[in-house]
């Protein structure tokens, strides 16, 4: 790729991720149905160090394999951990303050982010296709915010 395209477009950012929007009717207004393979990806060092906490695992490589085999106990943990960290959902272009919003995640199966139809007009979002991303705000601080 061209020097254009390696700096300026596209960047990685840790505790992110980005998927398709379904409806969620189910959902209350402050929730987003959140996939259970994109939280594990994004909450995974919060699930090792509860893990280790609690004595399941005694390191980290063994709790990255318990992860990676998906035992019963790392939904457990993972369910825990999300219910204390709410996720920003963004959907470019971002273009008022409404195009980004905070939601409590609730894990969900499936690939696809879920929201509640209501909220989609801030959004200024529907469900042909389009994408969100979804970000971690991981201090106190940032979480308050």
């Amino acid at each position: 790729e061209g020097r254009f395209r390696q700096t300026l477009l596209g960047k990685r950012v840790d505790y992110s991720g980005r998927s398709v929007i379904v409806v969620g009717p189910s959902l209350s207004l402050h929730q987003c149905g959140l996939p259970r393979e994109i939280a594990i990806e994004l909450f995974q060092t919060f699930v090792i160090r509860d893990l280790i906490r609690q004595h399941v695992a005694s390191n980290i490589g063994i709790a990255k394999s318990q992860i990676r085999e998906k035992e019963p106990i790392v939904w457990e943990i993972l369910q825990e951990v999300v219910q204390g960290h709410p996720v920003l959902l963004n959907r470019a272009p971002t273009l008022h303050r409404l195009g980004i919003q905070a939601f409590q995640p609730i894990l969900v199966e499936g690939r696809a982010i879920s929201l509640h139809p209501l909220v989609c007009k801030g959004f200024n979002a529907d469900f042909d296709g389009d994408q969100m991303g979804v970000h971690i705000p991981l201090s106190l601080e940032a979480q308050a915010e």
